[in-house]
């Protein structure tokens, strides 16, 4: 019997989907994510000998890696197929030293779709692992572990132990700490507006213009008095309209989605985190089980961290297909799409890999926050090459004496894109207004006539989706990292979320004033930008990634010296709870963990009580009568269960109901989320169960 080709990708998932498109020629194996790393426990960089990295095992994987050794040795070739990009490339280059592989040979395989003809197509043209690729993962892995390594034992000694700081994650917290002071130091000032409620008899319909002026300059009324001037002057005045223009505007559709793009457009349509998102993103690109019709285990969608606005012509020719047989030929405008300049362009932009495979058609195979995401990433791709919107519009003049009045209608006369998708938005998007049918000349009457005060707004807080869309605009990062940065910065503390805004905590500004006054290139926003672009050097072969390093560390390490010397402890206040100790009386105070916040004793180390912040759910306990509140895993996974644990047991995976009992057996009810969601007795022997919204 002839040996198996071996194929090695990161994600057992992944390994499924691949195995049952190339058959039992091969063998299909997962890495699950990094095998070989650099060591937790100590810096494994050696700084005086060229900031050599020391490589290890990955705790844990060795006996995976002994199997990948032994299943290599037997195959009569080994293809290296993990992840399209720079994480990808070095993870194959280190599988290729471990399993004794040439990394010159043609052993590296790629593909930006999971799909039959994607993966086979791959295997047939392997090429050699591209170095310089690694060597742009290993300067970016190597950067990072000494700043973290060097800069946060500072932080522990001269702010509180736990603390860690990064590259990217101290300037994103920085952005967050000088959004709040600008905020803070911002001083409003008022404006006042005055608009006239105007009625037109031949219509018979009224409409509202707004004060523009006198003659062609804008007025800036400042204050009350300003505003009632005007009204005194134009309430007794004839409203003739002086000129009507009609036009018309174009919105042309939106690009299809970067990672940037789609983390910010599913935080604002579908309330996702970028952490959700792309989990979520992942599954749907390595493979969902369509059942037989459908073909199977499909990657629904091409690889989702890219920051290109490429699309294939196999793609554009799919969709035009698509297009003019559902929407008609009207609708349909291929598009090319413009990736920027310091954006990488391995891949496509994201897109369905087929989108023949519908939202609607693949829905019950999908759990709940799959289908939200690939109905919002089908729906972008697909509008991405259909018609812009055409609206017809109207801009009249009105005149008051010396006094001018604009009116503006919008109406859509062409849907085009917006048939099937509308880009969200950060800010409230004004809203078009039908005009009635109006005369130059006529006369209008007025109806009535209004002035409102005003206060210019400070700058709005980030939300999620500002924040990854400021760290693009600005270079910090690529699309790997936003996710991970902004789950960072919130697990350690520095940034809570007040509904969607990001506010910095003490503990962030405090940090941030340290690294601000004692780093300032590590929490600088040009310098992290520029070193983005040194990393991207490297990945094209342009610059040796030790070079990278060596301008980077001498004035690093000076700043580490004197820092130590110079900066003072200092002190953060824990915040106050109303929860009294049950073991010693003080007053619990706020901490945060590797969970999030937690209630501790101030009186450590005498006292070493601590509790979770309870958060009620309303419900009942079936067993004790003691609320249902909401618990954490030790993975950090959500449950039900009493307060009155250890005493009482009851814990559920699914969220109980509130407010509502069983109407058979007045029992409680529970919510199962996802595909299949439903409410359902909790008592075993009462079978009452109704459909549910996900």
């Amino acid at each position: 019997m002839a040996a198996k080709k071996l194929l090695i990708v990161e994600s057992p998932a992944k390994a499924g989907t691949i195995k049952k498109y190339l058959g039992s020629d091969y063998n299909v194996m997962a890495t699950v994510g990094h095998i070989i790393d650099l060591p937790k426990s100590q810096l494994g960089v050696d700084i005086d000998d060229g900031f050599e990295p020391k490589y290890i095992t990955i705790r844990g994987k060795g006996d995976l890696l002994t199997k990948l050794k032994r299943e290599a040795k037997a195959a009569s070739k080994v293809y290296l197929a993990t992840d399209p990009d720079r994480e990808g490339e070095a993870i194959s280059w280190h599988l290729a030293n471990a399993l004794s592989i040439d990394p010159e040979s043609k052993c590296r395989v790629t593909f930006n779709e999971i799909t039959k003809n994607a993966v086979k197509e791959a295997v047939k043209k392997p090429r050699a692992i591209d170095m310089d690729l690694v060597n742009a993962q290993q300067a970016r892995r190597v950067l990072d572990r000494v700043v973290g390594y060097k800069l946060s034992p500072i932080l522990w000694e001269k702010v509180k132990k736990g603390l860690s700081a990064g590259r990217v994650q101290s300037v994103a917290t920085r952005l967050i700490c000088d959004r709040e002071e600008e905020i803070q130091n911002f001083v409003p000032k008022e404006y006042w507006s005055v608009e006239a409620e105007l009625y037109d008899s031949k219509s018979k319909k009224s409409f509202t213009a707004k004060y523009y002026g006198t003659g062609s300059k804008e007025a800036e009324l400042s204050d009350g008095t300003a505003a009632e001037k005007v009204i005194a002057e134009v309430e007794k005045s004839t409203f003739i309209i002086e000129k009507i223009k009609h036009g018309e505007s174009v919105k042309n559709p939106p690009a299809p989605f970067t990672t940037s793009t789609m983390q910010q457009d599913a935080s604002r349509k579908i309330s996702f985190s970028p952490y959700k998102t792309m989990q979520t993103a992942q599954a749907l690109y390595e493979g969902v089980n369509l059942g037989t019709a459908l073909g199977g285990t499909v990657g629904l969608i091409t690889y989702m961290r890219t920051d290109s606005l490429r699309i294939s012509a196999d793609a554009k020719a799919e969709t035009a297909a698509y297009i003019t047989e559902n929407y008609g030929k009207e609708n349909l405008r291929v598009r090319e799409y413009k990736t920027k300049n310091n954006a990488q362009d391995a891949h496509e932009a994201i897109r369905p890999t087929s989108v023949n495979l519908t939202p609607q058609l693949v829905k019950d195979k999908l759990t709940n926050d799959q289908y939200k995401l690939y109905k919002l990433i089908w729906e972008r791709f697909v509008a991405s090459q259909m018609m812009p919107a055409v609206f017809d519009t109207t801009a009249v003049t009105i005149m008051a004496g010396k006094h001018e009045f604009r009116a503006n209608g919008t109406q859509l006369k062409f849907k085009g894109y917006t048939t099937i998708y509308t880009e969200g938005s950060d800010t409230a998007e004004e809203k078009a207004k039908k005009l009635p049918p109006l005369q130059e000349k006529a006369e209008v009457q007025l109806k009535n006539l209004d002035a409102t005060q005003h206060f210019t707004q400070p700058p709005a807080r980030f939300s999620e989706a500002t924040l990854v869309r400021e760290l693009e605009e600005k270079g910090i990062g690529r699309p790997s990292t936003y996710a991970p940065t902004i789950t960072t910065i919130t697990a350690r503390g520095y940034v809570a979320r007040n509904k969607k805004q990001l506010i910095p905590t003490e503990l962030g500004m405090v940090t941030t004033d340290l690294l601000k006054g004692n780093f300032k290139d590590i929490v600088d926003v040009k310098f992290t930008a520029g070193m983005e672009e040194q990393l991207d050097d490297v990945a094209e072969g342009k610059i040796g990634w030790k070079g990278v390093l060596e301008d980077f560390y001498p004035p690093f390490a000076k700043n580490l010296e004197n820092a130590k010397a110079a900066v003072e402890k200092i002190k953060i206040k824990d915040e106050e709870s109303d929860v009294v100790c049950d073991k010693c009386g003080r007053k619990m105070v706020y901490k945060i963990g590797k969970f999030g916040k937690f209630l501790a004793c101030p009186g450590y180390p005498e006292c070493k009580n601590t509790m979770t912040i309870k958060k009620g759910t309303g419900a009942v306990c079936p067993k004790c009568g003691k609320e249902i509140v909401e618990k954490n895993s030790k993975r950090g996974k959500l449950f039900y269960g009493c307060e009155g644990f250890p005493k009482c047991d009851f814990m559920s995976w699914d969220k109980p109901v509130a407010n509502e009992k069983c109407p058979e057996c007045g029992g409680l009810l529970m919510k199962k989320q996802g595909r299949g969601a439903k409410i359902y007795c909790h008592n075993e022997n009462c079978k009452y169960e109704r459909k549910a919204k996900a």
